[in-house]
């Protein structure tokens, strides 16, 4: 997967833009800011689940699910602080705590923790196909582009360990009306 993405990003470096960049539009500006903003909330959601799970499987996607998020935000602050837009607030970072001692009735069960992550991918690389497409300068794109790619990598690996854990939300199955399987 992650070869389709690395020639759609070398065919747009080599054919667009240049160093006379278009000022950001508004609409760029604010998919960053949207954008970050998820990223903000998902970070410290992530260290809350670290502090409630001990399940090695789990644990071990929650970090990589966290290194992303914080290695996306990190590159999206630096390019907005380069673009002049301003950060806004983020939540502050999650101490770590004892599993045994958060009572049950707060505590995330690994099926909602793994269910949150997975709605979190889906709502991420809802947010970067919309901004890749509603971006003019090809550097805006490029870097959507490859945060959707981080991210569908990532859910590809997150669907297996749920589908194996049986971890995954899965909708009823739609018959339409007159089919075979209703009579």
């Amino acid at each position: 997967m992650t070869n389709i993405f690395e020639n759609i990003t070398d065919f747009i470096k080599n054919t667009v833009d240049g160093e006379d960049k278009p000022p950001l539009h508004i609409g760029e500006a604010f998919g960053c800011w949207l954008y970050l903003s998820a990223l903000h909330e998902e970070v410290p959601g992530l260290d809350i689940a670290l502090n409630t799970t001990k399940d090695r499987d789990l644990i071990e996607l929650i970090q990589e699910s966290k290194k992303l998020g914080q290695s996306q935000l990190d590159k999206l602050e630096k390019f907005m602080i380069n673009e002049g837009i301003p950060l806004g607030m983020s939540s502050e970072p999650k101490p770590k705590s004892d599993s045994a001692s958060i009572p049950p009735g707060v505590k995330m069960t690994d099926y909602e923790i793994a269910n949150f992550i997975s709605v979190k991918i889906v709502s991420n690389t809802t947010l970067c196909a919309t901004n890749m497409n509603q971006s003019i300068r090809s550097d805006m794109g490029l870097l959507w582009l490859s945060f959707l790619g981080e991210k569908a990598q990532f859910g590809f690996k997150l669907k297996t360990v749920m589908r194996k854990r049986g971890w995954i939300k899965n909708p009823p199955s739609y018959l339409p009306s007159g089919s075979d399987k209703n009579n």
